[in-house]
């Protein structure tokens, strides 16, 4: 059965899950990158980045997971590009180059129109202004059976837990302080919103835990 998903979204011990200041130089916020060292190194993600090998064991395997079975994306606006506002122009079309990773239909949440962009390698970018439910349905659809992953960031998380949409959580847990920035759990009951945890593990880079809703 297909789901709703959050896949290895990466948090600081203090909850964090992007650094203050976001910009085109630090997309994800100031410290932000130190979130995503656990997966940096993974096999997986060299993949991404056209390199071979990469580290195995249990980082891998959560960040291999995260791409399994996936239909389709939803992502907010700042997860696509820096650019706030009307769109000025179709220059920019995502932090990935040509080639993104998704492979799939994304649709992007945004509250200025624009075309969908076809990029290589079976991404197609949808931006949607009619909100989460449309977007989500629209994600379903495309998806054709396999899961909807929620890519980020933390106020689209956020918003797709207040609304009970969100079937399952991968939280990675990295050893890092922010102090400030976009906290995921903020003002959130995740035991009221049904939430239980049904697996952990901790590696040296991060500590992998699974929520699952009902």
């Amino acid at each position: 059965m297909s789901k709703v998903q959050v896949s290895a979204f990466s948090i600081s011990i203090d909850g964090y899950g992007a650094g203050p200041r976001q910009s085109l130089e630090n997309p994800l916020g100031v410290g932000g990158m130190a979130l995503h060292e656990w997966a940096f190194a993974t096999r997986t993600f060299q993949r991404m980045f056209g390199q071979e090998g990469g580290s195995t064991g249990i980082d891998e395997d959560f960040a291999a997971r995260s791409f399994e079975n996936v239909g389709a994306w939803i992502l907010g606006r700042n997860m696509f590009g820096p650019v706030r506002g009307p769109w000025p122009d179709d220059t920019w079309k995502g932090w990935w180059g040509a080639n993104p990773p998704y492979h799939v239909p994304v649709f992007v949440l945004t509250h200025y129109p624009r075309e969908s962009i076809v990029m290589e390698g079976g991404t197609v970018f949808h931006f949607v202004t009619e909100g989460i439910q449309a977007a989500l349905e629209r994600a379903k659809v495309a998806a054709n059976g396999k899961d909807v992953r929620i890519g980020g960031g933390v106020a689209v998380i956020q918003q797709y837990l207040r609304a009970r949409l969100i079937d399952e959580l991968h939280i990675a847990i990295s050893p890092v302080l922010l102090g400030s920035g976009e906290r995921l759990f903020a003002d959130m009951d995740m035991v009221e919103l049904g939430y239980r945890c049904v697996e952990h593990v901790s590696t040296e880079k991060a500590a992998h835990v699974v929520l699952r809703r009902g």
